[in-house]
């Protein structure tokens, strides 16, 4: 019998206030853009991506808590602010819409980089492309018009978002994803805090 496969991932959750914040924003935008232009990601279930694992068989999933564990060694808690707003890759083709970060980056970069280094040995390659923290709010759809992708940027582009809230982050967690037709959901599988 084949090994369940898990769709897993590394992140930093948010506290309630931030994600209030961001799904105050995601209804700001969309009350703006073309209709259908962006599929929102749910609001309680936006988060800090670290590593995105994908489909990976279950019996990996304590190696991985294990590894993830050992990169939080020696990390302390980081002290985030949601701010700004943009689009990858830019405003002029926009796929994903998001809200940036300011705060302990340096200490984010870091500690993205020891978990990513920690999880090469059980075969999850490093990214090729710089690690960029982000928290994402929704994705233009692939099937909406080339007027409409081009309106999406231009919201994003003119829209102006400040500071949504400072929180600690003091926890790596290992998610689990579970696609669904009403969206994506998230539960996590093990926790580790940062200590320092």
């Amino acid at each position: 019998m084949p090994d369940q496969e898990l769709r897993l991932f590394v992140a930093l959750e948010l506290p309630a206030p931030i994600l209030d914040a961001l799904a105050q924003t995601q209804d700001a935008l969309q009350a703006q853009m073309p209709r259908r232009a962006v599929r929102w990601v749910r609001g309680e279930g936006i988060h800090l991506t670290l590593k995105f694992l994908g489909e990976t068989p279950a019996r990996q999933r304590e190696p991985i808590a294990a590894a993830v564990a050992a990169a939080c060694a020696g990390h302390g808690p980081l002290t985030l602010r949601a701010a700004g707003l943009g689009c990858f890759p830019n405003p002029a083709r926009p796929r994903v819409v998001w809200v940036g970060l300011e705060g302990d980056l340096a200490a984010l970069g870091a500690l993205q980089r020891a978990v990513e280094s920690a999880l090469e040995p059980l075969g999850f390659r490093p990214e090729g492309r710089p690690f960029s923290p982000h928290l994402t709010l929704g994705r233009v759809r692939d099937d909406v018009s080339s007027a409409d992708v081009k309106a999406a940027g231009q919201v994003v582009a003119a829209a102006t978002v400040g500071t949504l809230g400072e929180w600690t982050a003091d926890a790596v967690s290992l998610m689990r994803s579970d696609l669904r037709r009403e969206g994506a959901v998230y539960t996590c599988l093990a926790a580790t805090l940062l200590k320092g």
